[in-house]
């Protein structure tokens, strides 16, 4: 593991290779799973906030779930989370031409209509953050449904870390960011001296 400042990093984030692929997958992570997207508690009040502007974007079953569980919600754990259709998919999920599943809040930023591009949870993923009082701790979080993102990761030979270089510096800011890649470059090193 790495350690940089208040974070703990597995190894698995320098050494999964990971690039999403949509064609293949079709954003099923916006519909799979027991619950919404967890959300920091400061992004329940932008979701408050940036509603009228993300609403136009979503489709009517997704404004019915939001006007039945509001724009966030709580899961079973008592955490927040984005509201759910019918225990399926986010509300805040939108299909394209190709039925790929999209966000909503994020075709909003596209478009320049907010400046809050989508939970921190869903740029972050595969890397799940759980937060301790004193640290951090980023965990590469292993999905079937991501099969193609490993397999499309390999052939491009793009590890978790650099797919995931804008939510990560969004998360952490630049500075942890460089930390963070010059701990893999020393580890690659060293790695690489050892077989000399």
């Amino acid at each position: 593991m790495i350690l940089i400042d208040h974070t703990c990093i597995s190894d698995d984030i320098e050494d999964q290779l990971f690039v999403c692929n949509l064609d293949k997958c079709k954003g099923a992570c916006c519909v799979e799973g027991d619950s919404g997207a967890p959300l920091d508690e400061e992004e329940v009040a932008i979701l408050d906030e940036i509603y009228p502007m993300v609403e136009p974007y979503l489709t009517d079953s997704g404004k019915k779930a939001i006007a039945e569980q509001g724009t966030s919600t709580k899961d079973w754990d008592g955490d927040f989370v984005t509201p759910i259709i019918d225990g399926k998919e986010c509300a805040y999920a939108i299909y394209d031409e190709n039925k790929i599943l999209k966000c909503g809040i994020e075709a909003a930023y596209l478009d320049g209509k907010i400046s809050y591009k989508k939970p921190i949870s869903c740029h972050l993923y595969p890397i799940r953050v759980t937060k301790y009082d004193e640290f951090h701790a980023l965990n590469y979080d292993r999905w079937s449904i991501c099969s193609p993102a490993c397999d499309f990761g390999k052939q491009l030979g793009v590890p978790v870390y650099k797919f995931l270089k804008e939510p990560l510096i969004r998360a952490y800011g630049t500075q942890w960011y460089d930390q963070l890649t010059h701990e893999i470059g020393e580890r690659e090193e060293a790695r690489a001296n050892e077989k000399r």
